[in-house]
């Protein structure tokens, strides 16, 4: 067997995912910028094709748009597949074909070389058509944030089926998109790798490099390009950063119930749309656990008092909006006293503008935790609340936009705004144990005895 040397030296980084990926059928790379992901990519695939035992090996890289493909990772399968002895290249299709490195005999009993090759091949995302109804053994998706979804499910996933090919899908975040979920997805699935690199992080880029970029950029856009941020790029959004800061510092997690804790709750009460439910504890030290979230639409306050029946929990204060006071036409009561009459004491936010509830969440939630799992829909409603934009001036109004995320961002806006400690009961000392999140319920806990005044 010949031995077939390239020119490629991979960084620390990038012989690290060469090794994880041998035993990985699909992987999804969120990489910052200069990573060296197109030539990791292209390198992987003309690896693939010399070690695959089969003679018609098909791999393709796939970019948003094929002169995009050209530019960027052409020159690149070039240089590297140019060193392998009787590569042909094809220029009109952006494709490269390999011999097959095998012998066959002709119909004398002559050894011939087989004629069949290996090809790897550059495909733009714009032109779908190109690729149906082709198979495929190795496939890499350059800068998914920028693809539609159906490209993959109806076409390139298909195109991998028979073969039993693998995939790779990398790029830079562009919001919480395609993308965003497929790396959700390789978290939690055995037969696929997640990896994220940040500049922060990689050691790639020099540290006064990155300095300058910081203060050229928006924050927005250098938390996207060089830290690999989901939400910074969520246009208007009033919390991108602080959530971006929270899952970076590991605050978005799995985060147990303290029995020895009552448990608050924040509500925004729909009528004819959704009321949200946010359960929090806080913690010694002036931190904050939201432990679990809840929402539904078209619903009684019976519906939500028995929700909240059927959770585990010792509840302290639960906190409603000022319009709770507000009296319905049909019964004439408030929902304050339906509420009274099912056994649910609300205590009443302050009603403040609009901007002040937005400037107390951001002041609380730098100590906030958060169930990645139970609070899931409210964690993704804060990133994305956002204000509205003004098409016609082409700027953002100053007010919110009202959408989905509403229901679920004012519930937490009440709580930032109404919860008093020295509020919530009559005095009693406790025993308090140590916020530790990282470890599951159930699991050995660090315990400390210490008085404390809380107000249950």
């Amino acid at each position: 067997m010949r031995r077939i040397v390239l020119p490629y030296k991979p960084r620390p980084q990038q012989a690290e995912l060469h090794r994880a990926m041998r035993s990985k059928r699909f992987a999804v790379l969120v990489c910052h910028r200069r990573f060296g992901k197109t030539i990791y990519a292209i390198n992987r695939l003309i690896r693939r094709a010399l070690a695959s035992d089969k003679p018609d090996y098909r791999g393709a890289y796939v970019a948003p748009l094929l002169k995009q493909a050209k530019a960027v990772a052409w020159d690149y399968l070039k240089f590297y597949a140019g060193r392998i002895a009787g590569a042909t290249f094809n220029e009109a299709e952006l494709r490269v074909d390999i011999p097959s490195g095998r012998v066959e005999r002709d119909q004398d009993g002559q050894v011939v070389p087989d004629s069949r090759v290996k090809s790897i091949r550059l495909y733009g995302a714009n032109n779908p058509d190109a690729l149906r109804g082709i198979y495929l053994d190795d496939l890499v998706m350059d800068e998914v944030a920028q693809m539609p979804r159906n490209l993959w499910t109806q076409i390139l996933r298909p195109a991998l089926a028979d073969r039993k090919g693998c995939a790779l899908f990398i790029g830079t975040p562009q919001g919480r998109d395609f993308f965003y979920q497929l790396y959700q997805q390789a978290q939690h699935d055995p037969d696929w790798l997640a990896a994220m690199y940040r500049a922060s992080e990689t050691g790639i880029l020099d540290p006064d490099e990155l300095a300058a970029a910081r203060r050229e950029m928006s924050p927005e856009e250098y938390e996207q390009e060089f830290e690999c941020s989901f939400t910074a790029a969520i246009r208007g959004a009033y919390f991108a950063a602080l959530m971006a800061d929270a899952e970076r510092s590991g605050r978005i997690t799995d985060v147990p119930y303290d029995p020895t804790l009552p448990v608050h709750t924040a509500w925004d009460l729909g009528v004819s749309d959704s009321t949200s439910i946010w359960f929090l504890q806080a913690h010694p030290g002036g931190k904050f656990a939201a432990i679990d979230f809840y929402e539904a639409s078209g619903e009684g306050l019976p519906h939500y008092v028995q929700v909240l029946g059927g959770k585990p929990y010792t509840y302290g204060s639960h906190i409603a909006p000022h319009d709770i006071r507000v009296r319905e036409l049909g019964s004439g009561k408030s929902r304050l006293e339906i509420a009274r009459s099912l056994g649910l004491r609300f205590t009443i936010c302050p009603q403040v503008g609009i901007q002040d509830g937005i400037d107390a969440v951001r002041a609380i939630l730098p100590r906030m935790w958060f169930d990645r799992t139970r609070c899931d829909p409210g964690i993704e409603a804060l990133i994305h609340f956002r204000r509205e934009f003004n098409d016609r001036m082409g700027d953002f109004k100053d007010h919110p936009l009202h959408d989905w995320t509403s229901h679920a961002t004012d519930a937490f806006r009440y709580f930032a705004v109404g919860f008093r400690p020295e509020r919530s009961g009559p005095r009693q000392t406790k025993t308090i144990v140590n916020f530790d999140p990282f470890r599951r319920a159930g699991g050995e806990r660090q315990v400390r005895a210490v008085t404390d005044l809380w107000r249950m």
